[in-house]
Formats: C-alpha cells, structure tokens, sequence
C-alpha cells in the first residue's frame, strides 16, 4: 500500500485557503454528519474536549470517506500523546501551547523517528495500515505535518525563532489564551487582543510559514484571511449547536 497523501499539508505549501471547522463534540457520528458540510479541514480537539485517543479513532474512521482533512489537537506537547495519535493514523497535528523555540524543537523531534526525532516505533498500527505501507518508518515524515499554537505573551516575543525552526509547517494564534495572557481574558474582540493578533499573522506570513486563527467572528475571518491566513477555522460545533438551538427556542417561545 501507498503511504497516504496529506491534502492538507500541500494545500498550506501551495498557499491555497483551508477552511475549518473546530470539533470539541468528541463523537464519530457528530463528525461524521459535519464532514460533508464543504470545510477543508476539521480540528478534532482533545485539550479543551472530553475527547481522548478512543474517540479519535472513531472519528478518523468515520471522516475517512470524505473530502475532508483531519487536524488533532493533543492535550500537550506531550511526546506519548503525539506517539499515539501519530499511531492511530492521524497526519496533522496542532500541538497547543508552544511558547518557545525549544518547545517547538520538542513537538518535531516527537513528530520524527530517529535519528532526526524521538517517536517510538511500532510496525503495525493504523497509520502504517497494519504493516502494509512498505517503508512507513522511512517516509513517514513526508506527510506528516506539525502546526504549532501560540497564544502568550511569551511566544509572541519568540515567534520568528519559532517560525524558523525546520519542521514546523504552521503557526496558529491561539484567540483566547492570547487575551488572558495579554490581560483581557473572556475578551476577544478587545482592540489590543485583535491588535496582537493582526501583528502575529503579519509577521508568521513575514517568516514564510503559513498562518492560521480561530474566530467565530465572520467579519474578523474574512480580516484575518485578507492579512494572510491560510488555515481559518471559522466555528465550533459545540457553540453552533447551542446557539443556533436557543435561537430556535427563542423563535418560538411565548412571552
């Protein structure tokens, strides 16, 4: 078999637009009912989700048939955690809370077997299809992709040095963490935090890495895909879900 190809990873290198959907319901059958939605790409999220390598799984296997890429989002730079998602056959991965060259460092080596990396090796798992992608352990590399996300103070003075460092193929602004870290937590539409933000795609696209936002903000997307972006996941499910549900309630509710 042939090592399958990551769409998503040659869509950032040619520059072209991924849209994206963030996924925080750990459900195969919530994901599976979005994938044929029209997004490029959906973030299946395990730092701010219940969801765990299991549910993962399921969901890598119900989005498999579509035309849609799948980005997982570990609970940390956590080199056993990238191990396992890496294993279960997921080919991009948005590693959260990198604040420093080192820690980016850190992220691809976990990315990487020996000796460019430290991932461990296992010859039959779902990412190798059970053994049968003749030299996994060789190439793997080639579609493997690795976004980082900043979102503090600190990163944000570390970001060209982040930027620079060979295996890092993205650079994601983290909204929310960004404005706590900034003084302005819960306020994401603050004129210093958007500021930050602005500033912080500027200069990823100035170091000529492909920049990526979540906002579900649709004015602020289309600003931040004008300044550069290049992977924008403009929603969540969960919140889309809730929001669009009390507004049918509302609709209906007699006063």
């Amino acid at each position: 078999m042939e090592l399958p190809v990551n769409r998503f990873k040659r869509a950032l290198a040619e520059g072209r637009q991924q849209l994206g959907l963030w996924c925080s319901l750990p459900s195969a059958y919530v994901v599976e009912a979005v994938a044929g939605s029209g997004f490029d790409w959906l973030l299946l999220d395990t730092e701010h989700s219940p969801g765990d390598p299991l549910t993962v799984l399921a969901q890598l296997q119900a989005i498999a048939p579509y035309e849609v890429s799948a980005v997982v989002r570990p609970a940390s730079n956590d080199t056993v955690l990238i191990k396992r998602f890496l294993d279960l056959g997921a080919q991009t991965l948005l590693i959260p809370y990198v604040q420093n060259a080192n820690e980016a460092k850190h992220a691809v080596a976990a990315m990487r077997y020996p000796a460019e990396g430290i991932r461990g090796v296992s010859a039959v798992t779902r990412a190798t299809r059970f053994g049968r992608v003749a030299g996994y352990a060789k190439r793997a590399h080639e579609e493997l992709c690795l976004l980082v996300q900043i979102e503090t103070q600190e990163a944000l003075d570390d970001l060209e040095a982040i930027a620079s460092i060979d295996g890092v193929d993205g650079i994601f602004v983290g909204p929310g963490d960004l404005a706590a870290s900034l003084g302005h937590v819960g306020e994401l539409a603050h004129p210093d935090v958007k500021r930050a933000i602005e500033d912080a795609i500027r200069r990823i696209r100035s170091s000529n890495k492909p920049a990526g936002i979540l906002t579900s903000d649709p004015a602020f997307a289309k600003r931040c895909i004008e300044l550069g972006t290049t992977f924008t996941a403009v929603g969540v499910d969960a919140g889309i879900l809730t929001r669009t549900t009390e507004a049918l309630a509302q609709q209906f509710r007699v006063t």
